[in-house]
């Protein structure tokens, strides 16, 4: 029992890096110390990690939490693997002190647009298939 316990709040541990990470790129978007390429692909990540509605919606099998337990953890580590040191310090620092600040995750209106780009992009794409058949 005590190693389910044990993993279990190994699971949460780990949720709450990838949570306090995915803010901090929030604030390494804005360091003038991040080279260009990775605050593009940092705000893309960012956006969507934080956008109030997902891309693939939750409630499809499988698919629904496929972006929010691998996908995004994935973007995530691998950005922060990329920044420098000093700049992770300094904005897990930041991120740090804004979520206790809060008590909130920020959120991302960016990301809902993105979002909503996307699927706009992929209705307007069927309706064409489905014209041309």
């Amino acid at each position: 029992m005590s190693k389910k316990i044990g993993m279990l709040t190994d699971i949460r541990a780990w949720a709450r890096r990838i949570k306090r990470d995915g803010v901090m790129l929030w604030f390494a978007c804005r360091d003038p110390r991040t080279p260009g390429w990775l605050k593009a692909m940092a705000f893309f990540v960012v956006a969507y990690a934080l956008s109030p509605i997902d891309l693939v919606p939750d409630f499809i099998p499988v698919l629904g939490y496929l972006d929010d337990v691998i996908l995004l953890p994935v973007l995530i580590w691998l950005i922060v693997r990329w920044l420098s040191d000093d700049v992770v310090r300094d904005c897990r620092l930041q991120a740090e002190a804004w979520m206790q600040a809060r008590q909130a995750k920020p959120v991302s209106r960016a990301g809902l647009v993105l979002v909503l780009l996307v699927w706009s992009a992929v209705a307007w794409w069927l309706w064409r298939w489905f014209v041309s058949v």
